[in-house]
């Protein structure tokens, strides 16, 4: 099992540091999508969905599943580290 990142960046930031300085509004068209939406991802307000990890990895040249993951292990430490009540463990059996 891999070890966990300590507190993963959101995968906007990762974006936003990739495209630099990049037209915000040239990037969504040529990704196919709104600036808004764009933009929500590089202020990270919304994360990336599948269908965006297929449209960065087409865009950049790269596997869907690093931005996938990214986001995944981004929400996973999240939740890891949000107060949550306490669950005990079910008995299929009972």
């Amino acid at each position: 099992m891999p070890s966990e990142m300590f507190n993963p960046p959101h995968p906007g930031l990762v974006l936003r540091e990739r495209i630099g300085e990049m037209n915000i509004t040239h990037l969504a068209k040529h990704l196919g999508v709104s600036r808004v939406t764009l933009s929500k991802i590089l202020n990270c307000k919304a994360g990336i969905s599948a269908d965006m990890s297929l449209r960065l990895a087409e865009a950049f040249g790269m596997s869907p599943s690093i931005w996938f993951d990214m986001q995944t292990n981004y929400e996973m430490w999240q939740a890891k580290h949000k107060r949550r009540p306490r669950i005990g463990r079910f008995d299929i059996a009972a």
